[in-house]
């Protein structure tokens, strides 16, 4: 598992790879005067603020648990994503004001070309870049990296269809097709922002992992807890890269607290096998608290 010191490097990475994007957007705004590229630069803007908030929620996150954190201070990545949804849906208004503006008084001098080559230039370094943030958030759970990579992956969608519609603009004369196209990114970007907001405010509230996952860990339970009788009562939830997982272990009455513990033991590492890091907190009970919904374990 990726160490949380490794995860800043790619809160490092991801601040200069945005750097990087701005740069070559702003470029394709100024030698074009394109409304809609200047739409798309102010939405990259976001993606540089976002680098620096994830950045910042990695830092915070490898903190050790101490007496006022005593699970640790994994959220701090979800604080991250909703703070970046936010700034989102801010960036849209400002995008939807530059598109009204846009269609009022259409720039009719629009220079497409160059414009469209340093956009689609940034967006193959936002594509690549994107892609690598949601895999290593996906594998490492790590919920700043993968909004990140999420959003960025947005703005290339973006910008494909900028550098389509843009080049129309000079075929058809049309001059408030910039202004459409600008109104597009801000609708686009509100739905990424909204989407953004729901996953992160989702691990805030400590919403329960899809049910494969779950699924996943009753078996292992079932499995590995052989001498119990049952499981019951199981929850789950996560914060950040790590699970949180407690349940009722149902042993008979007779078996001695050492093999109970054994039991106990034997479960909570095949769990770490197979979810990584967790928290686990494992009830032991006598048979007479067994309940028909339970697990039964695997003889």
């Amino acid at each position: 598992m990726l160490k949380q010191p490794e995860k800043t490097v790619f809160g490092w990475m991801s601040l200069a790879v945005s750097l990087v994007a701005l740069s070559l957007k702003y470029i394709a705004w100024r030698v074009s005067g394109s409304a809609a590229l200047l739409s798309d630069a102010l939405e990259t803007i976001i993606n540089v603020a976002a680098a620096i908030g994830a950045l910042w929620a990695l830092k915070v996150a490898q903190r050790p648990a101490d007496d006022n954190h005593t699970y640790g201070h994994d959220k701090a990545e979800y604080l991250s994503a909703v703070t970046e949804a936010v700034l989102v849906v801010l960036t849209a208004i400002g995008i939807a004001w530059v598109a009204w503006k846009s269609w009022l008084a259409p720039n009719i001098e629009i220079a497409p070309w160059r414009g469209i080559a340093f956009n689609a230039l940034g967006g193959v370094v936002n594509l690549v870049w994107g892609l690598i943030l949601v895999r290593q958030g996906t594998l490492r759970r790590s919920p700043a990296l993968t909004a990140n990579g999420r959003h960025v992956i947005s703005d290339v969608w973006t910008t494909v269809v900028l550098v389509v519609g843009i080049a129309f603009i000079p075929l058809t004369g049309y001059a408030r097709l910039d202004a459409i196209l600008s109104g597009l990114v801000a609708l686009n970007v509100l739905r990424v922002g909204f989407d953004m907001m729901k996953h992160s405010i989702a691990g805030l509230m400590d919403e329960a992992p899809d049910s494969d996952t779950l699924q996943m860990i009753r078996a292992v339970i079932s499995e590995h807890a052989e001498g119990a009788i049952e499981a019951h009562d199981i929850r789950v939830r996560t914060a950040g890269s790590v699970s949180f997982i407690e349940f009722h272990l149902v042993v008979p009455g007779t078996m001695s607290v050492s093999a109970s513990h054994d039991i106990c033991d034997r479960v909570e590492h095949a769990l770490r096998r197979h979810i990584g890091r967790a928290i686990i907190h494992i009830h032991v009970e006598p048979e007479e608290k067994a309940k028909q919904t339970g697990i039964p374990v695997l003889a």
